[in-house]
């Protein structure tokens, strides 16, 4: 996020509805009357700042990235479960449908994708690492583009890929859209799928097997992983000029 960026007050948003992800992540689909206008017109890549305020008045903050394609219906976060974290313990073990929290935003110009914005597109994810891609995934489908989008989204196995079913049901009905599970810890589910890690040669590969020269490239997950691919990705000819990265870690 950029250190001028004004991120205006904090608002109220009340949890709307939970839905389990997998065994470690949840979407929370958040209803913030006073951002409508600006959530259903933010840019697929942006966060909403979180706020967790104790009744002694220690507060816990933390960013979290919109998963929602832009709309002004209820904003959805991909919160993962961190065990010894401040925030996402709460989210998963204690928040409930109709808990009131305080966000602010939509923040966030570097790490951003609009459909105009045109492609060959390259997403890939590691585990929650997803959800800003997810949003560009879901803004493209709004909208009747031809641009080619391939997503490749990493996780130790199927059942730790977020959105996997979505995907899946995407692929199958919107042409342009090529999905690829990578899985380390198990046989990957489908033969264009991977089951190895994302290194210069796997990267090399699925870029040979969607034959196109992306022009946009977004990258997101934990610190080793995002350094991996990136790497990976200059190692595959990809210029570094075209690879953008977002990396998580708050807990």
């Amino acid at each position: 996020m950029e250190a001028s960026e004004p991120k205006g007050p904090w608002r109220e948003a009340k949890i709307q509805r939970i839905a389990q992800l997998t065994p470690r992540i949840k979407s929370f689909f958040l209803d913030v009357p006073q951002l409508a206008s600006q959530l259903a017109s933010h840019r697929a890549g942006q966060h909403l700042d979180v706020r967790l305020t104790a009744p002694d008045g220690y507060a816990a903050q933390r960013s979290y990235s919109i998963a929602s394609a832009p709309r002004a219906g209820p904003v959805e976060l991909v919160i993962e479960k961190l065990d010894n974290g401040e925030v996402s313990p709460f989210f998963h073990d204690i928040a409930e449908v109709g808990d009131s929290i305080e966000v602010r935003g939509p923040l966030g110009g570097h790490f951003v994708w609009r459909p105009a914005d045109g492609g060959p597109l390259l997403l890939i994810a590691g585990g929650s690492g997803i959800a800003p891609l997810m949003a560009m995934v879901r803004a493209w489908a709004a909208e009747p583009t031809t641009t080619p989008v391939l997503l490749l989204c990493s996780a130790r196995t199927a059942a730790d890929l977020p959105f996997h079913a979505e995907l899946l049901a995407l692929e199958a009905t919107r042409p342009g859209l090529n999905f690829v599970a990578v899985t380390t810890r198990e046989r990957p589910p489908r033969l264009v799928d991977r089951g190895r890690r994302l290194d210069a040669g796997a990267i090399a590969d699925v870029l040979g097997d969607w034959n196109n020269a992306p022009r946009h490239v977004f990258v997101c997950g934990a610190n080793r992983f995002v350094e991996a691919v990136a790497n990976g990705l200059v190692d595959a000819d990809v210029p570094a000029t075209r690879i953008k990265t977002e990396r998580y870690g708050g807990a």
